[in-house]
């Protein structure tokens, strides 16, 4: 009788911690703002790198060659728009789910080391 009120207890300890986390609000997004932090593409090394232009022709940035750059920035993006966002996600619920040690790493504050004691 002593053991399966004791399992009783901790069964509803388990319940009631988890209905706890789950019921915490998801803390807002890491970066300012909720946006994301898209890499920037550079025309120069776009050009000379991936376009495989001479040096020279690059720096005279014609149109034709500017307008396949912003295609590429667009296409770029396309990709890394839903990615961002899907790591953004799993990173928050990583942090406040998964990973939920509320007395040393509160939800509201940045992954910052616990300083040292005196």
């Amino acid at each position: 009788m002593i053991k399966s009120r004791a399992f009783a207890f901790s069964l509803l300890s388990v319940s009631f911690l988890a209905v706890n986390a789950l019921a915490q609000p998801l803390p807002p997004p890491p970066s300012a703002g909720g946006r994301l932090e898209l890499h920037t593409i550079n025309y120069d090394l776009w050009c000379q790198e991936t376009a495989k232009l001479p040096p020279d022709r690059c720096d005279k940035r014609l149109p034709e060659d500017d307008a396949a750059y912003n295609d590429y920035v667009t296409k770029v993006e396309k990709y890394e728009v839903p990615y961002l966002k899907d790591k953004q996600n799993s990173d928050v619920i990583n942090r406040a789910i998964i990973h939920s040690e509320p007395t040393q790493n509160p939800a509201n504050n940045s992954q910052q080391p616990p300083s040292p004691n005196p």
